[in-house]
């Protein structure tokens, strides 16, 4: 631990493995340093791995990592207490080589992509907390660890530490997120038989299915749902806006039950086997939430500076992106012999000019618009949901008795206007 380093990455998820893997790929003399008792025992996500960002670090990895399956179909499930407005898209193309997205349990994953950076010659300390930035001078230099001697010292200090980073925090990169920039997540994995999964998913062999939940499954609180398949287990997750569980008084545990007994999903479930459960913060505050992200000496890469797509549920590829432009970075820093912010800024300036920063920018005021105008989730769901009821019961209405029942279903003409204002504001906000 008294060796200096060409780079410390603090934290060893999708992000900071990726920095690490390609620092250690570059030359590098890295150590990463991870809380957990191993990579992945504490990280949770929804469990979607996208395989171009992925491909962009280790080439082909699809065909020795521990994956669970290739998504070929994609639902969205619009939820009311007894019903389910559902559209999807399945397509065979993902089935094949090179695949587009695949679900995963992040404790197999996050080992065999640390061992992978590990491999390239990156240092992995497991069990060990960073409990803060050395800073000489108005430069990281270092980090302080809880271990005997911890003080360890290196070139520039990478932060993956997660959403919530105290140590990107006492730098005064950002100050407290507020409840409605950070979101709860609680996720259960279910064992269940694979020809079962394979029956209840309409799936074949090595074939995977996603569900995305909205409306009741949140109680109308600003969050969503979700239903993943795995090779003998689903993984069943709901995340909601922390401002929102707080509001409404509701515990996340409890949000998650009510979930799993929902008419809707209850049946895709039956039988299963709890067999782990997990909760985790996830950053919701979105572009206008990233604060600061370079220093002398310093990077913020990850979860750590607020880098997930709400709208498309898409985070891991941020992270791994984010990460791998900072070890460029570093890189190039190292061959130049400059550590100073003005060098690092070259990973801000790659990381907002790329796709993470223009998918940050383009939906930097989604959550916050539906949280404020919470009648998305709590009115306009129940009824989309009423209206194909209507539509799709034959009763020996005309279709036009049915439509104009419709009509007076969404109010007065005043209620009218509103409702369409709402729709093109929500066009706005994600256009």
């Amino acid at each position: 631990m008294s060796e200096k380093f060409d780079a410390i990455v603090v934290g060893a998820g999708p992000a900071g493995i990726s920095c690490a893997h390609d620092l250690a790929k570059g030359g590098a003399n890295v150590l990463l340093i991870e809380r957990g008792e191993y990579p992945g025992s504490k990280n949770v996500m929804g469990g979607v791995l996208y395989r171009k960002m992925m491909e962009d670090i280790i080439p082909e990895f699809y065909k020795e990592a521990p994956l669970e399956r290739p998504i070929v179909e994609q639902r969205f499930m619009m939820m009311e207490k007894e019903s389910a407005l559902t559209f999807s898209y399945k397509g065979l193309e993902w089935a094949k080589e090179p695949y587009n997205n695949f679900t995963v349990l992040r404790a197999k994953f996050d080992q065999w992509f640390a061992d992978k950076a590990v491999q390239q010659g990156a240092i992995l300390i497991n069990e060990t907390v960073v409990l803060e930035c050395i800073v000489e001078d108005g430069r990281v230099v270092g980090v302080r660890t809880d271990r005997p001697d911890g003080d360890v010292y290196a070139d520039v200090v990478v932060l993956a530490d997660g959403v919530n980073s105290l140590l990107a925090q006492s730098l005064g990169f950002h100050k407290e997120y507020k409840p409605n920039e950070v979101a709860l997540a609680t996720m259960e994995v279910l064992k269940l038989d694979k020809k079962i999964i394979e029956d209840r998913f309409n799936l074949e062999d090595n074939q995977g299915c996603t569900i995305e939940l909205f409306g009741d499954a949140t109680k109308g609180i600003v969050g969503t749902g979700f239903l993943y398949t795995n090779k003998d287990t689903l993984s069943l997750g709901v995340g909601t806006l922390l401002s929102g569980l707080i509001k409404h008084k509701i515990k996340p545990y409890e949000l998650l039950e009510y979930v799993k007994n929902h008419p809707m999903i209850r049946p895709y479930i039956q039988g299963s086997e709890p067999q782990e459960y997990l909760a985790h913060l996830i950053p919701e505050g979105g572009y206008n939430s990233m604060g600061k992200i370079v220093g002398d000496g310093v990077i913020v890469i990850g979860d750590a500076s607020q880098l997930v797509n709400a709208i498309h549920r898409e985070g891991s590829n941020l992270a791994m992106t984010s990460g791998r432009l900072a070890a460029e970075t570093v890189l190039l820093a190292k061959e130049a012999g400059d550590f100073s912010e003005r060098m690092l800024d070259h990973y801000r300036v790659k990381l907002l000019d790329g796709f993470v920063g223009q998918d940050m920018k383009k939906y930097k005021d989604s959550t916050h618009h539906f949280e404020k105008f919470p009648q998305y989730f709590e009115q306009y769901i129940p009824m989309v949901n009423r209206a194909a009821s209507q539509m799709f019961t034959v009763d020996g209405s005309s279709k036009w008795e049915k439509q104009k029942k419709i009509m007076k279903d969404l109010g007065s003409t005043k209620e009218k206007f509103k409702l369409a204002r709402d729709i093109y504001r929500a066009w706005k906000v994600v256009k």
